[in-house]
């Protein structure tokens, strides 16, 4: 398995969706350019499940908040460094999620695949 995943937990001012739908629309989009295999970003739903930690709980969401969680595919981590170097590096992203939500509170790993049926 060499599929690699970049894996995301934030939260968001629910007023601010939007604004965060757009940038993360362009982000995807520089991604996939650069040879990312799959994006997405998903918006909290279901989030508090009786004796479990919920995701709001995990990504330290305040009332106002909305939990994004969103997971970025790579052929493999060689792959996935060339290419977040590469995506970091364009214009484009400059500052793109600037005031939209607080990085430091943003949750953010590599993972190898273990399983991909």
């Amino acid at each position: 398995m060499d599929i690699y995943v970049d894996g995301f937990l934030l939260a968001i001012p629910a007023t601010r969706l939007h604004d965060y739908i757009r940038v993360a629309s362009t982000a995807g989009s520089i991604w996939k350019e650069y040879g990312a295999l799959d994006y997405r970003e998903c918006v909290g739903d279901a989030l508090d499940v009786p004796g479990m930690v919920s995701f709001r709980q995990a990504a330290g969401a305040k009332d106002d908040e909305l939990v994004i969680f969103a997971w970025i595919t790579y052929p493999d981590k060689a792959s996935r460094d060339d290419i977040n170097r590469k995506v970091m590096d364009d214009p484009r992203m400059k500052n793109a999620c600037e005031g939209i939500f607080d990085y430091s509170r943003m949750s953010w790993g590599g993972f190898k695949t273990i399983v991909h049926v």
